[in-house]
């Protein structure tokens, strides 16, 4: 992080920081996952305490040391605090050395020190295996020692390395004794590996910073563009949160992006991310950049790819004996993140794996150490909201300078629902425990194989994990519960992450890592969710059709988690083509009341698109049959009858899509005349954009002399994020309301909402799907199009205020009525 102090500029960071990112080495490993609980974590301050507390009266706990470096461009402030400092001349050297230590080479010294930095680590491993501290360990330790013996003028200083198991409270000493002249040598060295960094940021930063105060937007303004520019820049400069609702039309990723670089010249940013649900969003934030350094913008981009995605492997195993890129990564690294940071600006996917090929590094943790050196951030929601995936090194330490923008935000409910609820199914660790006694019997007498008794220690943990569950789920009547309170699982379910903890520290050759890794996670996400349970979650079990057994902790209102995450950072710009009605929206994502709304009007005519509700059909569960499924069949035919061309028709489920399409298929199907796709349940990434394609294809449209009719899901891939302009997409007809189907979830949501609920739970979520494939139509100026609304339901005013303001002229009609009334609109064309 840099500050501008007077005229300088000021390079902060933290010793860890420092010395986790200059002195790094060795592989990447996953067999040995860190503990994700809360519980853990707060254990691990516990024994800080237990141990600073029990030192005697020559010890001060928690000692805060920094130093500033100058330098010409920037000065360098570390800061931290040393776990504590033992002065010897108040309790005497002994109560400092454990018995296992000599004190000669110390105690004949004519300069024997008597200050001993101490640094605590809680590691979860044997430590009889520890022969030495680990080397950044000790770093940090050191760094410690420098700065307090530099401030006290001590010619000699101790470190003292003080390993604790959490679990056992076993403790392990390592010491360590350095002259001042070798600290300062060894420090010296440190920071000139540093400044290799700073200097390249720093100068890259002082080019950005001029070009942004020198960028103006890179189009001529469109309608209300000029304006929405200026809610983000004071929204930005107040620190506030800004929620847009931004037609298809309106530019937004530009109109949020340009004010958020211009951030930057101002001296409001250090870091901008553009946050979204979706890949094809990334590129188009990829598109406003490049059209930004057109206009002379300096800027370093960085797009993150989940892990699975970017890996080089056929399949990713992180460990140096199934991966050459893991093995020695962290020995690389640092070149390859300085080589590719400063020779392009543009870092893609392909730019990524292309460097990590080079510098044979992963790919993946290659682009979370160069977005250090990139000034927008794209990724995934994940990156800022998700309590494990989220990027810690930028959002542990506070708030930051950072402005977050939010694309698609209307998706962020439920993706941040998902993020902060857990389940646990009794037969998934019940499946566990028979793979785990299954291999136990297996490898009975081998000695050799390591982590058979933690494999027992598991099995019996897992079996009373079961009995609990199995208690809970034969309380559970009618097939749903409500519990008041999950202490005992819980408390079983604690101790058994603690012993998946130490076997995986431990097993080597079991052939049970993949499985038992797989619920350790689940376990812990569970637990971590567990510790946040509030009035805004609720507990229910449920047992499935199959009788399987769900215990599910679930974010009922996510809006207190999301704020938290938005306040790590200056200031949030959310927004979303579809974001009606604003403050639904805006209570369940964190905003506050002083935080800001705007709408942006379309810069479309709104005559390019028809709008048709046909009230003769409804998707009402009770009223289907083969005489509506015959009646929506010909409505359909009758909207795309009126001009050859390419449509879509979505439906809220594939059961009532087939029903419609044996129809449809019989009575209406002519080869001859029309090409009909229909998407499957699970389609693949190929698939998909072979379905895409024919709406692209060079005979597509009104070329082809057919129409193309495909026939979708509704909320599915093909009703949001994609972009077919002009021919390529000229209706959108959407069969029903798009309410979600009713379940016990949804039921609680709604009751958890009370006189909102049903609107909270059901009609907002549903109509946002039906505005989203609405939107598919219009993409660009020269788009026309029809959009058809059919069921009866929408002409209630409680549907019809959910309409945009677009839709003032649209259509009602029954009957015969929608055949001619799409007839005269395409007369006007």
């Amino acid at each position: 992080m840099s500050d501008i102090k007077g005229n300088q500029t000021v390079i902060k960071l933290s010793v860890r920081s420092l010395v986790e990112f200059i002195l790094r080495t060795g592989d990447i490993d996953d067999r040995h996952p860190g503990s994700v609980s809360e519980k853990a974590m707060q254990e691990g301050s516990r024994i800080h305490r237990l141990l600073q507390g029990r030192a005697g009266a020559g010890y001060s706990a928690e000692v805060p040391l920094s130093i500033t470096i100058p330098a010409d461009l920037y000065d360098i402030y570390i800061e931290g605090r040393a776990d504590g400092i033992i002065d010897d001349s108040l309790q005497g050297p002994a109560s400092l050395m454990s018995k296992q230590l000599s004190l000669n080479q110390y105690l004949t010294s004519e300069e024997y020190s008597q200050i001993t930095v101490d640094e605590i680590k809680c590691v979860r491993k044997k430590l009889s295996k520890m022969k030495a501290p680990v080397p950044v360990h000790l770093a940090q330790a050191k760094v410690y020692a420098y700065i307090y013996a530099l401030d006290h003028k001590l010619p000699l200083i101790r470190v003292r390395m003080t390993y604790c198991d959490p679990r056992t409270e076993d403790l392990k000493y390592f010491f360590e004794e350095y002259t001042f002249e070798e600290l300062g040598e060894w420090f010296d060295g440190v920071v000139k590996e540093f400044r290799r960094f700073a200097d390249m940021r720093i100068e890259w930063e002082q080019i950005r910073n001029k070009s942004a105060l020198e960028l103006e937007f890179p189009f001529e303004y469109r309608k209300g563009q000029k304006k929405l520019v200026s809610y983000v820049r004071q929204t930005i400069a107040e620190g506030k949160k800004l929620y847009l609702e931004a037609p298809t039309g309106t530019g937004k990723t530009l109109i949020t992006l340009f004010p958020s670089v211009k951030a930057f010249g101002a001296g409001l940013s250090g870091k901008v991310f553009y946050l979204t649900g979706k890949n094809v969003t990334g590129t188009v934030a990829e598109n406003a950049l490049s059209q930004m350094r057109e206009a002379g913008l300096k800027i370093k981009g960085i797009t993150l790819t989940a892990k699975d995605k970017i890996c080089i492997l056929p399949q990713r195993e992180c460990n140096p004996e199934k991966c050459p890129y893991a093995k020695g990564h962290f020995d690389r690294i640092n070149e390859a993140v300085f080589d590719t940071a400063l020779h392009n600006d543009v870092m893609d996917r392909n730019v990524i794996l292309e460097a990590a090929k080079k510098h044979k590094v992963c790919p993946f943790e290659l682009s979370l150490d160069l977005s250090y050196f990139a000034d927008v951030v794209i990724g995934d929601y994940n990156y800022l909201f998700d309590p494990h995936a989220s990027l810690k090194r930028y959002f542990d330490g506070g708030a930051g300078d950072h402005i977050f923008l939010v694309d698609e935000a209307h998706n962020l409910i439920d993706r941040a629902r998902d993020m902060y609820s857990a389940e646990l199914i009794l037969e998934e660790l019940r499946d566990v425990k028979r793979t785990i006694d299954a291999t136990l019997i297996k490898l009975e007498g081998k000695r050799r194989v390591k982590g058979l008794p933690a494999a027992l220690k598991v099995s019996k943990a897992l079996d009373k994990c079961c009995r609990s569950l199995t208690k809970l789920k034969n309380e559970t009547n009618g097939g749903k519960g409500l519990p008041e309170e999950i202490n005992e699982q819980a408390g079983f379910l604690e101790s058994l992450n603690q012993g998946f903890a130490q076997f995986l520290d431990e097993e080597e050759n079991t052939g049970l890592r993949k499985d038992v890794l797989e619920m350790y996670f689940k376990v812990s996400h569970f637990m971590y969710i567990y510790e946040l349970l509030d009035k805004h979650y609720s507990i229910y079990t449920e047992i499935k059709e199959d009788d399987s057994f769900h215990l599910k902790l679930l974010c009922m209102d996510p809006s207190e988690n999301l704020r938290e995450c938005m306040r790590k950072g200056r200031s949030s710009i959310l927004f979303s083509a579809t974001f009606l009605p604003i403050q639904y929206y805006k209570k369940l994502t964190g905003g506050e009341d002083e935080d800001y709304e705007a709408y942006a009007e379309s810069s479309f005519a709104p005559e390019h698109l028809g709008v048709f509700v046909d009230t003769d059909v409804t998707s009402r569960y009770i009223r289907r049959g083969d005489v509506m499924y015959g009646r929506i069949a010909r409505k359909i035919y009758e909207a795309v009858s009126a001009r050859n061309g390419n449509y879509m028709v979505f439906f809220t489920s594939h059961s009532f899509m087939q029903s419609v399409l044996d129809m449809y298929q019989s009575s209406y199907y002519d080869e001859d005349e029309q090409v009909l796709l229909i998407q499957k349940q699970h389609m693949t990434g190929p698939e998909r954009d072979e379905f895409l394609a024919e709406f692209t294809a060079d005979d597509a449209g009104a070329k082809r002399k057919k129409s193309l009719i495909g026939f979708c899901v509704l909320g599915g891939i093909f009703s949001e994020g994609i972009d077919l302009r002009e021919e390529a997409l000229i209706g959108s007809i959407i069969v029903g309301i798009g309410l979600p189907q009713v379940s016990f979830e949804r039921e609680l949501i709604k009751e958890y909402f009370e006189a909102d609920g049903f609107d909270y739970a059901y009609r907002i979520p549903g109509m946002n799907k039906v505005l989203q494939a609405a939107g598919r139509v219009i993409r660009t100026e020269n788009d026309t199009g029809i959009a058809v609304l059919m069921d009866e339901r929408y002409t209630d005013n409680s549907y019809r205020r959910l309409f945009p303001r677009e839709w003032k002229s649209l259509s009602i009609v029954s009957g015969d009525g929608l055949m001619q009334a799409v007839e005269d609109f395409w007369s006007l064309w």
